[in-house]
C-alpha cells in the first residue's frame, strides 16, 4: 500500500477525532479508511488509536507516529511543490483489470489511443470478471459492467452497455423460437456467473413493464465469450453484451431473439480507491474511457 497516502489518512483520523469524518474529507471510501489504518498499524508494529463507542484517542505509540507522519506529509508536499508542471504529467505505470470481453471490445483499443497520446504511460491490462481488492492487488482502476456497485466503493461510470438475448440458426431449428421471455423456461439458457445466473431482465417495448424471467441450463460461466462462443455452436440462447455478439448476428452466425423486448441495461464503471490526490495518468485515463464510451455510435441489429 501507499505509506503516503496511509499516513495521510491516520493522520486526518487523529485531527479529525472520527473514522468517518475522516473519509469524509479525504473523499474516500469508510472501508479503505479502515485498511489504510490497518496497515499504518502493521507498518507502526502497535496499536495507534484508543477505540471507544464515543471517540478515539490516540496511544502512546499513536502520538509519536502521529509526529512522524505529520513530517513525512511536510516532505512529500515538498516534493510535489519541486516537481512542479511534471506533477501534472501523465507518466507512469496503471494496472487496470476488466473481463476479456471489454478489453476485447472497446478497453484495448481505448489504452492504445491513450498510450499513443501520453507515451510517458504504460498500462498493465489484466483480465479479470470477478470483483478484485484494489489494495491488495495494486489495481489502479477497475472496469466493471454491472448495475450492484458495493456502497463503499468510488466509482464513476463512463457508459452504458445494452445487452441481445441469441442463438444459432441449428439450435432454433432444433428447439424452436422464443416468442416471449416466458417462453425461455422451456430452453437451455446460458448463463452467466456473475449476473442473472438464474434471472434475466426486460423491459416490453409497448408499455415499458418490467418482465423477471427465471432461466436455466446445463452451462454457466464466469466468461461471456465462452458463452457467445457455445451459443454460436448450438449450445444454447446467450444473453450477451451487444459490443460481443452484434458482429456474429450481422453475418448470420447467431440471431437476435425477443425484439418485443429489450434486456435490462448495465453500466460500464471505472472504479478506484480514492479521488484525492488522484495521479494525473489515473485521471486522464478516466477522462479519455469516458470520452470513448459516449462517443461510441449505438449498436444496431
Amino acid at each position: 500500500m501507499d505509506r503516503i497516502t496511509a499516513a495521510r489518512v491516520f493522520v486526518s483520523i487523529a485531527e479529525r477525532g472520527s473514522m468517518i469524518a475522516a473519509a469524509d474529507a479525504l473523499d474516500m471510501s469508510r472501508a479503505m479508511v479502515t485498511r489504510y489504518l490497518a496497515e499504518m498499524e502493521e507498518w507502526a508494529g502497535a496499536r495507534l488509536l484508543q477505540r471507544s463507542t464515543r471517540r478515539l484517542s490516540l496511544t502512546d505509540a499513536g502520538d509519536v507516529t502521529l509526529a512522524r507522519c505529520r513530517r513525512m506529509l511536510e516532505v512529500a508536499d515538498d516534493m510535489a511543490v519541486a516537481a512542479g508542471d511534471e506533477a501534472d504529467v501523465p507518466q507512469g505505470l496503471l494496472r487496470i483489470t476488466c473481463s476479456q470481453s471489454l478489453a476485447q471490445a472497446e478497453v484495448a483499443s481505448a489504452v492504445g489511443a491513450y498510450l499513443k497520446r501520453y507515451p510517458r504511460t504504460a498500462v498493465d491490462l489484466q483480465m479479470n470478471n470477478r470483483a478484485v481488492n484494489l489494495i491488495e492487488e495494486r489495481i489502479d482502476l477497475a472496469l466493471r459492467v454491472t448495475n450492484t456497485l458495493e456502497p463503499n466503493l468510488i466509482a464513476r461510470q463512463l457508459g452504458n452497455c445494452d445487452s441481445v438475448v441469441c442463438a444459432a440458426p441449428s439450435y432454433l431449428k432444433e428447439r424452436g423460437t422464443p416468442q416471449q421471455p416466458q417462453d425461455l423456461a422451456g430452453h437451455n439458457c446460458l448463463t452467466y456467473t456473475y449476473f442473472g445466473k438464474s434471472l434475466w431482465q426486460f423491459t416490453r417495448g409497448q408499455d415499458g413493464a418490467a418482465l423477471s424471467v427465471p432461466v436455466s441450463g446445463n452451462l454457466s460461466a464466469n466468461e461471456d465469450l465462452i458463452l457467445l462462443k457455445a451459443a454460436e455452436q448450438g449450445a444454447g440462447i446467450a444473453l450477451q453484451p451487444l459490443y460481443s455478439a452484434a458482429p456474429l448476428i450481422a453475418d448470420g452466425r447467431l440471431v437476435a431473439l425477443l425484439p418485443g423486448y429489450t434486456p435490462q441495461r448495465m453500466g460500464i464503471y471505472g472504479i478506484y480507491t480514492s479521488r484525492q490526490h488522484m495521479p494525473p495518468a489515473l485521471r486522464t485515463m478516466l477522462d479519455l474511457l469516458l470520452n470513448w464510451f459516449d462517443g461510441k455510435k449505438p449498436l444496431k441489429i
